[in-house]
């Protein structure tokens, strides 16, 4: 018997040999077609090779593509489990001629693999045509011999392949294997070809034409070959099988799923163990590429299959969550050619036993309430679509798991009625929306997001991909096309650009379709925490709803997001660490330049607080672990000690980012709730300066700060600044600091001098030297008086100089104007025996007044304000003498 193993490596290594270059399988997430929700053909991943945006250096290939049929037009989970040749996960081998080979050389590669190489009966094959290809028809009779009625000619669409509606498409040549008299069927085109007798092992599409929109056809210059074969049939047909869950990748996870569970895989036992172990498949390498369980999209078809096959573990007997346990079967089978699987063994199993262990918690009272409303129900009779809905509401039954449930018994359930009630909670929604005092101009978005669903978010593992366009909104409103010169918000089904939430600033980019359009991106929002919208202004040609185009982000200023974002985890750990567990997040900002990160902390942090943070963050970054992801309920992720940040909106499921070493309970040093975009590793982040620490509010702080390039030249141009106070100073930057110390030292004591100095003169102004801004003691209604204006006189000696005044007045009044730069600085004081009289704030209020100041405060004999109007300085003292004059 020749291993399924065996069978892919003989494949590529046949057409190695034939100048194709071997390329290892793309994900199954579509980036390069916004149509497809899986990749679910082998071409998939080449399809702007075939329409020319893209170039290889090599003309030929060959790969075994993963694909996934569970979702969208190409959806063949009902019927997993229950026939021969239907699978949610299965492998395309395929090769491929981009303007290269065409129909001689692909038909001839083809039959000598086959037939030679792989020693099939030449008997046993039927090829058909397109009814109209001649050329594929006398080839075949040329190179295989085959007589014309093995060489049927097919007038349906069944072998004419086309990309679209417009594009590359040509003539099909379908390759069938006879299974032998014993098993009912007919050939192709025959009034019994849906039997299993014949069964189209391998696809020859010929692309030799390009469609245009009115439906005609041009030859294309440069013919292109695209092959597809499934793995599994022909697997089966090499060892002998005509069943392909009997070949020995099936057979190897059946007797896994047969030995935890034991049961054995017999009677109406096969179809659950076949369901198990097909969707142990899918499931497994959706998770290897990125995609996670939730309720939308992708998300929401990865978490069907897997409900699908966790109810059929538990039709099993099983008590235990059971599909994790599998996992190193399918390694052991699988594992070898798909690494990737190895590398995501953790994850894999991780998601699948929590996922299996919640669904536990209320598949028994689903499937309770099931038999309850189907108890008095016969074969034939249908389950209302209300009660379909409460499953699928309430239990997390997904449609599709309620018919599988139904099957055996033969009841159906009511489509109309399930998809009416979904509509009515669908207005209950949004009338509870408009209530609860949402921003009205989300409305628009709320109307969108109704008619086309949630949008893919893909930026997490690429930063390009295509999207299909399904709104454009332009002045709050949506319009169907916008023109060049025009300013408008785009959304498409799905996009690597990150909307700005969660303090993490939106993508910016450019969105493209070839010559037809350039769309420059400037910012992305989130409405309604599920849309993710595309603003900029349209700079060459036209953008319609409906069209496919090209995304890519900017990723050098998504890199940059992502460090500061990271970086922002890292920060806040340490700033726990340092200062105590009342910190709390209270806002933060990321963009591209720079960090802000606002805590809940009573007072300043000191110098060395600071350093020491910023120590830590570095020495996190230096050790440069991985950033893992998982996906769990809030509740289990603040359970298992995640951070919740501030600002987001969690739902049913929530990222727990965790980062750093782990510390002395096996946690990591961060472990936060987020839905932002982050670093692969710590050390992607560089490095991590502190540029500022404040206040934002009563016991609120705020740290401002750098990583990686923005870091390094921040700190590049502090050093440029050293360097040029060193040399104005002629000292060496090491020596820097201490000539500065010294010079301040040097000018503390200058200018303590220069006040002592200063007030020697004021005194001796006041005795009697005099100036024209000077007087000595006057008489105004028997109160002595003593008023001057000083230049430059430091504030702060004003109170020593009117304590001078009242000793030469012994009873009186004294008033000084200090003026420094235009400003007035104004004091009044008034001795013991007279503060019952007149009250020294009282007086400096309308000395102030008159120098454009307000207020003034003090005691009854010393009191002091200021003004802005310095040059007011001799009306604010005849304002004074004014006061004692009453």
């Amino acid at each position: 018997m020749t291993s399924t193993n065996d069978i892919r490596a003989s494949f590529l290594d046949y057409f190695a040999g034939k100048d194709h270059e071997k390329v290892h399988s793309a994900p199954l997430v579509p980036y390069n077609d916004p149509t497809l929700m899986f990749v679910n053909a082998g071409m998939v991943p080449f399809k702007n090779v075939f329409t020319g945006l893209e170039k290889r250096d090599r003309p030929r290939a060959t790969s075994s593509q993963k694909c996934v049929r569970a979702g969208g037009k190409h959806n063949d989970l009902d019927n997993v489990g229950y026939t021969a040749r239907h699978h949610t996960f299965f492998e395309m081998l395929g090769n491929f001629s981009f303007g290269d080979y065409f129909k001689e050389e692909a038909i001839l590669n083809a039959w000598t693999l086959l037939t030679k190489e792989w020693g099939l009966d030449p008997d046993r094959l039927t090829a058909t045509v397109y009814h109209s290809d001649d050329e594929a028809f006398d080839l075949w009779k040329k190179i295989a011999g085959l007589p014309d009625e093995r060489i049927i000619r097919i007038a349906t669409a069944d072998n004419f392949w086309s990309m679209g509606d417009t594009g590359p498409c040509g003539p099909c040549s379908e390759i069938f294997y006879d299974h032998g008299e014993d098993i009912f069927g007919g050939p192709p085109g025959s009034p019994d070809e849906d039997g299993d007798r014949f069964i189209e092992i391998w696809n020859l599409v010929f692309m030799q034409f390009e469609q245009s929109a009115d439906g005609t056809r041009e030859p294309l210059p440069r013919p292109s070959i695209d092959t597809g074969m499934g793995l599994e049939r022909i697997a089966a047909v090499l060892q002998g099988e005509h069943d392909n869950y009997d070949i020995d990748t099936f057979r190897a996870l059946i007797a896994a799923s047969e030995a935890l569970t034991g049961v054995k895989a017999e009677g109406d036992r096969v179809a659950s163990h076949r369901v198990i172990a097909d969707h142990l498949r899918s499931t497994s390498f959706l998770l290897a590429d990125g995609v996670l369980p939730s309720n939308e999209g992708r998300g929401y078809v990865l978490r069907r299959i897997m409900r699908r096959a966790m109810r059929h573990a538990h039709l099993l007997g099983a008590e235990e969550p059971l599909m994790h346990r599998l996992v190193p079967a399918l390694i052991g089978e699988m594992g070898q050619a798909y690494p990737e699987l190895g590398r995501g063994q953790a994850l894999i199993e991780e998601v699948l036993e929590r996922e299996e262990t919640r669904f536990r918690q209320t598949l028994d009272k689903g499937l309770r309430l099931l038999d309850d409303e189907t108890a008095a129900m016969s074969a034939g009779d249908s389950l209302p679509g209300t009660t379909a809905f409460k499953l699928y509401d309430t239990y997390g039954f997904p449609y599709d798991l309620t018919e599988d449930a139904l099957r055996a018994r033969d009841i159906g359930v009511d489509r109309a009625g399930f998809d009416a009630a979904m509509a009515e909670q669908k207005a209950a929604a949004r009338a509870a929306w408009k209530g609860s005092g949402e921003a009205t101009s989300d409305e628009i978005w709320f109307d969108i997001a109704e008619r086309e669903g949630a949008t893919e978010f893909t930026g997490y593992t690429t930063t390009k991909g295509e999207g299909r366009v399904v709104a454009i909104v332009k002045d709050g409103k949506e319009v169907q096309q916008a023109d060049a010169g025009e300013t408008v918000t785009v959304l498409t089904n799905q996009t690597p650009f990150y909307g700005e939430s969660g303090g993490q600033s939106g993508d910016a980019g450019m969105i493209r379709d070839e010559d037809r359009l350039t769309l420059r991106i400037d910012d992305c929002g989130k409405p309604l925490g599920r849309l993710i919208t595309h603003h900029g202004e349209v700079e060459k040609g036209s953008i319609a709803v409906g069209q496919t185009v090209q995304m890519a982000i900017d990723a050098e200023r998504r890199d940059a997001i992502r460090a500061n974002h990271s970086a922002t985890h890292l920060l806040h750990a340490a700033l726990r660490r340092a200062l105590g567990d009342h910190v709390t997040q209270k806002g933060s900002l990321v963009t591209r330049d720079r960090l802000r990160f606002d805590f809940s902390h009573p007072k300043p942090l000191s110098d060395e607080e600071i350093a020491g943070i910023e120590a830590e963050v570095n020495a996190e970054i230096r050790h440069n672990e991985p950033v893992t992801t998982r996906l769990m309920t809030p509740d289990e992720a603040i359970e298992a000690g995640a951070m919740a940040l501030f600002g987001e909106k969690y739902g049913d499921e929530v990222r727990v980012l965790s980062m750093g070493r782990a510390d002395g309970d096996a946690r990591s040093y961060s472990v936060e709730l987020c839905g932002g975009t982050h670093v692969d590793a710590l050390g992607n982040i560089g490095l991590f300066r502190i540029v500022s620490e404040s206040a934002v509010s009563s016991g609120v702080r705020r740290i401002e700060a750098l990583t990686g390039e923005a870091a390094r030249l921040w700190m590049v141009g502090r050093d440029d600044a050293l360097k040029q106070v060193a040399s104005s100073l002629k000292t060496s930057p090491d020596d820097a600091a201490e000539r500065v110390r010294a010079m301040v030292e040097e000018r503390r004591r200058l200018e303590k001098e220069l006040a002592e100095v200063r007030k020697a003169l004021a005194l001796a102004e006041a005795s009697g030297g005099g100036t024209a801004q000077a007087s000595a003691a006057e008489d105004i209604g028997g109160i002595g008086f003593s008023g001057q204006v000083l230049q430059n006189m430091d504030p702060k000696q004003l109170r020593g100089l009117l304590d001078e005044a009242k000793k030469r007045l012994g009873s009186g009044v004294a008033a000084i104007a200090a003026v420094n730069e235009g400003r007035a600085a104004f004091a009044v004081a008034v001795t013991d025996d007279l503060t019952e009289r007149f009250s020294a704030v009282d007086l400096v209020r309308v000395g102030v007044a008159e120098l454009g100041g307000k207020g003034g405060g003090g005691r009854a004999d010393m009191a002091q304000g200021g003004g802005p109007d310095g040059d007011k300085a001799d009306a604010a003292l005849d304002s004074v003498r004014a006061a004692l004059a009453g």
